[in-house]
């Protein structure tokens, strides 16, 4: 109950936003997590016979705990996507910058890029245990948008490269993200002949009836709706794929002389 009721607060206080209610059920995990911590540590300590101490606390915590903040969390994958193809590029910060002043935006700040400056730095980022995380703590239709701010992330140069597709589908993978989703979501930004197909989740063998009824469940999938109550960042790449969904169905009724 707890995590619900600071989840609510954090979106309210944020201006509505989805980081807010992100960050307010994180914070009242945490709280949750101490509490159910703290009774587990006095009993240890009892079992033991010995006398209860803050340092039980603090090492039972330390050995159970290990789940990051959502922001850290963040950090790790844009970075693993900027170190894919062995260049980290001015345009590729910048777009992790914009994301998140226009998510945080106060409470953005030097010790985000001081975090995201560490995972470039870093020779190991424990990426299955975040993508673990963020599948227990999102949504499907989240983390099929969290996909969409790492491709943009690659294409902030002007092209997405394969390493950096194989890292995306990694990610992907580890979060629990389909196959269908993936691709979906990759042919926004990597194109080829058959991309139209691919957002609509078929191949270009696929009768007329089956185009129409991709497109109407593509359709219902990723409506903008689905995701009402993230950050406008979100919702704008939200948008832009339900955007892409139209565009593509119209290009291949062009195509065929579908009506």
């Amino acid at each position: 109950m707890i995590k619900w009721i600071f989840a609510a607060a954090g979106f309210f206080l944020l201006n509505r936003s989805f980081m807010g209610g992100i960050l307010g059920f994180m914070l009242g995990s945490f709280v949750e997590n101490y509490q159910r911590v703290l009774g587990r540590a006095k009993a240890n300590a009892h079992s033991q016979g010995r006398k209860f101490s803050t340092e039980d606390v603090f090492q039972y915590y330390q050995q159970r705990s290990s789940s990051s903040d959502f922001p850290t969390m963040l950090m790790a994958l844009s970075a693993a996507v900027m170190k894919a193809d062995g260049k980290i590029l001015k345009s590729e910060l910048n777009y992790v910058k914009t994301f998140f002043n226009q998510q945080f935006g106060p409470q953005f700040s030097g010790s985000h890029l001081q975090t995201l400056k560490q995972f470039l730095d870093s020779d190991n980022i424990p990426l299955q245990r975040i993508c673990q995380d963020i599948q227990m703590r999102m949504q499907p239709a989240v983390r099929t948008q969290l996909l969409h701010y790492l491709f943009g992330i690659a294409k902030a140069d002007g092209d997405v490269s394969p390493p950096e597709i194989r890292v995306i589908e990694q990610i992907a993978n580890l979060m629990g993200v389909s196959s269908v989703d993936f691709e979906s979501v990759k042919n926004m930004f990597y194109r080829n002949v058959d991309s139209d197909y691919t957002i609509l989740g078929i191949d270009s063998s696929a009768s007329d009836d089956e185009v129409k009824k991709a497109y109407r469940k593509m359709a219902i999938k990723f409506h903008p709706d689905k995701t009402a109550q993230m950050g406008e960042q979100y919702q704008k790449g939200a948008k832009e794929k339900f955007q892409q969904i139209q565009d593509s169905y119209e290009a291949i009724k062009k195509r065929r002389g579908m009506k």
